[in-house]
């Protein structure tokens, strides 16, 4: 079967570097030095329909990738919002989330995770960044701020795509503790793509 494996963001650098978006749960096997991928939709860049990884790295909770035909800054940027789709005999892990099924939903803040009366709502998700070590959901405040929350069972103990909403449970003074600056901020949100609350 076909999986896509990943969204090409922003450009990094002048050397053609980009960022991505994962959309899968195992870029270190996927997403490495030397794997060939098909990207969608086609482009000049790629004539033959796929792209070759020359390098591969984090820059913090971020992952770059080095494509063989992209050699500019220029060509990153004419690469922008492809897919990069792979074959593989597994089907991919069901039990995590894509980003844009989390987008918009509703969260509410319970003092314990057994508590299943929902009456406060605390925001909305707007982004999910998928790294290396953890997973952070994004969450707009009601208050203005931008919180980052680490999508784990313990802090994030229900997801509810069809009710559309995300229980969160914090430990007092984490929404404070993790709010966004735009400074902190990274614009496109290009790594984020699919998490697991384990």
């Amino acid at each position: 079967m076909q999986v896509q494996v990943a969204r090409i963001g922003k450009p990094h650098g002048i050397k053609g570097e980009v960022t991505v978006q994962l959309y899968t749960d195992d870029p270190s096997t996927r997403l490495v030095q030397g794997a060939t991928l098909r990207i969608e939709p086609p482009t000049r860049l790629a004539p033959s329909g796929q792209v070759r990884i020359r390098s591969a790295r984090w820059n913090k909770n971020i992952l770059v990738l080095g494509l063989e035909e992209a050699a500019t800054r220029n060509d990153a940027e004419a690469l922008r919002n492809h897919t990069l789709v792979m074959d593989t005999e597994e089907a991919e892990d069901t039990e995590g989330y894509y980003e844009h099924e989390l987008l918009g939903l509703d969260v509410y803040s319970v003092p314990t995770p057994d508590v299943t009366e929902l009456t406060h709502r605390i925001g909305r998700v707007t982004g999910l960044t998928t790294g290396s070590t953890q997973d952070l959901l994004a969450v707009e405040l009601d208050n203005g701020t931008e919180s980052l929350i680490p999508f784990v069972e313990e802090l994030v103990p229900d997801v509810d795509l069809d009710q559309g909403f995300v229980v969160v449970c914090p430990p007092p003074g984490l929404l404070e503790l993790n709010a966004e600056t735009d400074s902190d901020v990274e614009p496109d949100g290009d790594a984020s793509g699919r998490g697991n609350a384990e």
